[in-house]
């Protein structure tokens, strides 16, 4: 049956269409109630001929009230088993009618939880989702655009041409579409037209996968189909106390750790070949590795190290690689630039079988303008604060989140459960805490704005961040989540209840400096600089602290670790193993950046292969067999990390002998009264009798010393051990005497007797 129903209002409905400018094109297309029959109404821009095809009939459309509105009459609601046949430029094709699919596809909980900012999940409804509806396979689109006056979706199955879907705006200004037909693999973006009029192209903000930069479009990719077999893994980890565990972690940068020549074939998880992935600005001849790839190199060097994680700069789909991954557009989703998703999974699951774990740098401080990104993004300042003076960071060229906001929090905690939810992830890494407490951050007067109370605390960042640990923890109990904090806030690692910030660690930024200072003068002069080397007990206990030398320390003119060090080469190897050691017996959890293990002599690049070269010579190789050792020492000593954060776990011998640059102490440990001696000399000269009180009697065995040669040292030392002697020194009635070798650390254990 056909009749033309001649309406006003359609003509103008068809208007606002071919202009992008509807928000309720369910209200007139696809099957609508007609007195006692339903009008089958078809939008389909540039078709000369449509046809509505039933199981029982064909119809040919008409349009009489605009030329892209093709509707028929039927008897009953056909629902969405239909199909229609499309007529375009002489090209026929049949599909189903995207506007028959009227379902809200976000629930009022959904929309309820989310508006609330607390929908822990809601990627599961949020982004482009493969699913069946009614037996018909295809992708469910939802957006979050309230200010938006119309959103369509654009791909090549509409040749990028917004007006062919619209999208339905529904309550709490979500927008909903189901496409059939889509399939994985397949490319999309939305197009958002303002109240202004201004059209915008812009990638998926939950999009699951993304285009390798410099393309931005959004690819459908699924979620919740990998395989995995680290359920073991998961759940030791969460049964546990990870403060109470040996951590030692590898921090890395996935694109500039090796790469491959560009000759060498690419394959990816399944062993399929495909086009091989540049760097930007990298050395001719070579492409990035893929996850595979990384997987099969990476895993096998760090567990030969003995760190028990991989740190890895963000991953998070992002457009410039000068970037390091720290200006992020695609929040959830993995770079591409080394393979798809499940790739990534695959790494995740084959570090868990090796007995590693995986942090990842989280970076919700700020966020780009790229103009496919977050920025500006429904016509309004949608994610960011619109007064540059709490919304901008000039100084990076960034944005910064509306944490006021409760569906922005929602987006970023969100993200963080993901992470863990479908990466297996075992912690975080939070970027630039510190630019996220302050309201003055890098600001001069005059260009921040105070908080209620008149200071510079950032009230609204406290609470997300807050409610980010909270949540994780709810959810991963087992979970690391680090902050990057430089300041003396207190209560960073304190639990939300105890209006703390709710992290479990913090990275030790007033340690790292001290050190670096510390041993980046020389010798003679750090008599006058013991304090540097001694501080950082006097507040060790404040915080749950991880000891870092990162990668910020060894860019922009500061030098890699080894060339920091004064002195000839021999000097330079010798102090940093003596840094490396004293690190690794200090309190607290452990990080260093990528080529500090081996002593890399230039400075990081990110476009560029660490020196592996360098691993040709023994000084080098000798310093990557101490770290090995140091691993291997820590995770063999639980003195050396079970009371961290115990004043139990630490005591002086003498910290106060300035004049020969020495320090001593104890680590210690309460479940098996284990305890070691730690002997440091930092200066070149060797102390032939050096005598520290010790507190018990008997033989100490010296299990480790910096100046072995096997590490690359003189081969002082002290014979396997000392005995003690009745000789009152440090408060102690017995003693050893020690030959403390040129810029070494020694590390001794008591022995009821010589074996």
């Amino acid at each position: 049956m056909t009749v033309s129903i001649l309406l006003d209002s359609l003509k103008d409905d068809g208007q606002r269409l071919s202009e992008c400018k509807h928000e309720s094109p369910f209200s007139i297309l696809g099957p609508q109630p007609f007195k006692d029959k339903w009008i089958i109404r078809i939008w389909m821009p540039e078709a000369s001929e449509v046809e509505l095809i039933t199981q029982q009939t064909k119809i040919k459309l008409q349009n009489p009230n605009h030329e892209w509105i093709f509707e028929g009459v039927l008897e009953k609601d056909p629902g969405n088993d239909y199909q229609i046949k499309v007529n375009r430029g002489g090209i026929e094709h049949v599909q189903h009618d995207p506007w028959s699919f009227r379902k809200e596809w976000m629930g009022e909980i959904d929309r309820h939880l989310f508006a609330e900012g607390n929908h822990h999940h809601i990627w599961r409804k949020m982004g482009a989702h493969l699913t069946e509806i009614n037996k018909k396979q295809g992708v469910m689109f939802c957006l979050w655009a309230p200010h938006a006056k119309s959103v369509s979706v654009i791909g090549d199955l509409n040749s990028w041409d917004g007006r062919h879907h619209p999208m339905q705006k529904r309550l709490g200004g979500i927008w909903e579409l189901f496409i059939p037909g889509l399939r994985e693999g397949d490319l999309y973006k939305y197009e958002i037209r303002t109240e202004k009029g201004h059209c915008y192209e812009k990638a998926d903000p939950y999009g699951f996968q993304h285009e390798v930069r410099p393309a931005k479009s959004s690819v459908i990719s699924k979620i919740d189909s990998f395989q995995w077999n680290d359920q073991s893994w998961i759940s030791n980890r969460d049964n546990r106390d990870p403060l109470e565990q040996p951590i030692s972690v590898y921090e890395m940068h996935l694109g500039s750790w090796m790469h491959a020549s560009s000759d060498d074939p690419f394959i990816n998880s399944n062993g399929e070949h495909r086009a091989p992935v540049p760097a930007a600005d990298m050395k001719p001849g070579s492409r990035l590795l893929t996850y595979k790839e990384l997987a099969n190199k990476v895993i096998p060097y760090v567990k030969e190290r003995g760190f028990t994680h991989i740190e890895l700069m963000p991953i998070s789909e992002h457009p410039f690689d000068g970037s390091w991954g720290y200006q992020v557009t695609g929040w959830y989703a993995p770079t591409s630039r080394f393979g798809s998703p499940d790739e990534f999974r695959a790494f995740v699951d084959s570090c868990h079988k090796e007995g590693i774990g995986i942090i990842l740098d989280w970076v919700p401080g700020h966020f780009p303008k790229d103009q496919h990104g977050l920025a500006y993004f429904d016509g309004s300042h949608l994610y960011e604060h619109s007064d540059p003076r709490v919304g901008e960071h000039k100084e990076w060229g960034t944005l910064i989140f509306n944490y006021s906001r409760n569906e922005v929090r929602n987006f970023l905690v969100a993200n963080l459960i993901f992470w863990f939810d479908q990466f297996h992830i075992d912690g975080i890494r939070v970027d630039a805490v510190a630019s996220m407490l302050y309201k003055d951050y890098l600001r001069p007067e005059g260009e921040w704005i105070p908080n209620e109370d008149g200071g510079n605390e950032n009230f609204e960042a406290v609470r997300f961040l807050q409610q980010a640990n909270h949540v994780l923890f709810q959810h991963f109990p087992g979970a690391l989540s680090i902050a990057e904090e430089s300041t003396t806030w207190t209560g960073v690692t304190k639990p939300t209840d105890m209006d703390g910030l709710g992290f479990n660690l913090k990275w030790n930024m007033g340690w790292m400096h001290d050190m670096l200072d510390y041993f980046e003068i020389d010798p003679w002069f750090r008599q006058f600089n013991q304090n540097n080397i001694t501080f950082s007990i006097c507040y060790n206990f404040t915080e749950n602290f991880m000891l870092a030398l990162s990668h910020d320390e060894v860019v922009h003119g500061k030098s890699h670790l080894l060339h920091k060090m004064p002195g000839d080469d021999w000097q330079k190897y010798a102090n940093t193993r003596a840094l490396l050691a004293y690190m690794w017996t200090h309190p607290g959890k452990k990080t260093i950046f990528m080529g500090m293990e081996f002593g890399q002599r230039q400075e990081w690049n990110v476009w560029d292969d660490l020196q592996w070269d360098l691993l040709n010579y023994e000084p080098h190789k000798g310093i990557q067999k101490l770290v090995d050792d140091l691993n291997n020492l820590y995770k063999r000593e639980p003195a050396l990390w079970r009371n961290d954060f115990d004043e139990y776990g630490f005591q002086w011998i003498d910290c106060d002998d300035n004049k020969n640059s020495v320090i001593s102490f104890m680590r210690r440990e309460k479940t098996d009264g284990e305890w070691l001696v730690i002997v440091a000399n930092f200066t070149p000269q060797n102390h032939s009798n050096y005598r520290i009180g010790v507190p018990v009697d008997g033989f100490y065995e010296e299990i480790f010393n910096t100046d072995a040669s096997q590490y690359g040292g003189s081969n002082l030392g002290n014979m396997g051990g000392k005995s003690t002697d009745l000789y009152n020194i440090h408060g102690y009635e017995n003693s050893i005497d020690l030959c403390l070798p040129p810029l070494s650390v020694l590390v001794l254990k008591h022995k009821s007797k010589k074996n």
